[in-house]
C-alpha cells in the first residue's frame, strides 16, 4: 500500500467515524448525518427526516433516539439531538469555504451501503451551495462533504445535472444561531 493510499484509507475512516445513518421516526426515508459536536448534535437533511424523532445508527451498529431541535425546510437543514452519545465522534468543521478546484471527499450511505465513499472536485462554491462533481446516490443525504483533511465544508442534500450539492458550512452555522463555529447547540 502507497503512502496515498493509507492517507486516503485514513481519512475515510475519520469521516465514517463521524457519520450516522438516519432513519425517519416513520421508516419511510434515511440518509446519512453528521455528528456535529461532543453534546450529542446531529445533523441532516429536512427532507431525511419528517417527524419529531428518528433513529441514528453509528458505524459501530449503536442505536439511539434523537429528537428533532430544530428544522429548516428553505435550508434544507434539520438538528438532532441524542442522548445517549456513547460512540458519538465529532467531526471536525472547517469553517471556510471550499475553493474552485479543490478536492473533496463525500461520505453516506447511498443505497444501503454504509459508509460508502466518493470524491470529487469542487465546481462552485457559495453562499448556498458547494457544487462539486462526487457521486451521490439516495442516502447520502446529510452526510458530510470534507476536505483532504477531514474537515467538513457542507452537508450534502441532493444532485442536480449531475453535479452535487452540499449546503456550505456558513449556512449551517447560520441555522443554528452560531456566530463562530460549531460548538453551540442552538437550532432554529
Amino acid at each position: 500500500m502507497t503512502s496515498i493510499d493509507s492517507d486516503f484509507a485514513a481519512l475515510a475512516a475519520k469521516l465514517r467515524a463521524s457519520t450516522v445513518r438516519v432513519v425517519d421516526e416513520r421508516g419511510r426515508g434515511q440518509g446519512s448525518g453528521v455528528v456535529w459536536n461532543a453534546n450529542g448534535l446531529i445533523l441532516t437533511n429536512a427532507h431525511v427526516v419528517r417527524g419529531g424523532s428518528a433513529l441514528v445508527v453509528g458505524e459501530d451498529g449503536a442505536r439511539a433516539r434523537a429528537r428533532v431541535v430544530g428544522r429548516d425546510p428553505q435550508r434544507d437543514l434539520a438538528a438532532l439531538q441524542v442522548d445517549a452519545r456513547n460512540g458519538l465522534v465529532p467531526a471536525e468543521i472547517r469553517p471556510a469555504a471550499p475553493l474552485v478546484g479543490e478536492l473533496v471527499v463525500a461520505v453516506g450511505n447511498p443505497l444501503g451501503l454504509v459508509g460508502a465513499v466518493t470524491t470529487g472536485l469542487v465546481h462552485r462554491s457559495s453562499a448556498r451551495w458547494v457544487v462539486a462533481d462526487v457521486r451521490l446516490a439516495p442516502g447520502n443525504s446529510g452526510g458530510p462533504l470534507a476536505d483532504v483533511q477531514g474537515r467538513v465544508v457542507g452537508i450534502n442534500s441532493m444532485v442536480a445535472r449531475g453535479l452535487a450539492l452540499a449546503i456550505p458550512v456558513a449556512t449551517v452555522a447560520a441555522f443554528l444561531g452560531l456566530a463562530a463555529g460549531p460548538e453551540g447547540t442552538r437550532a432554529a
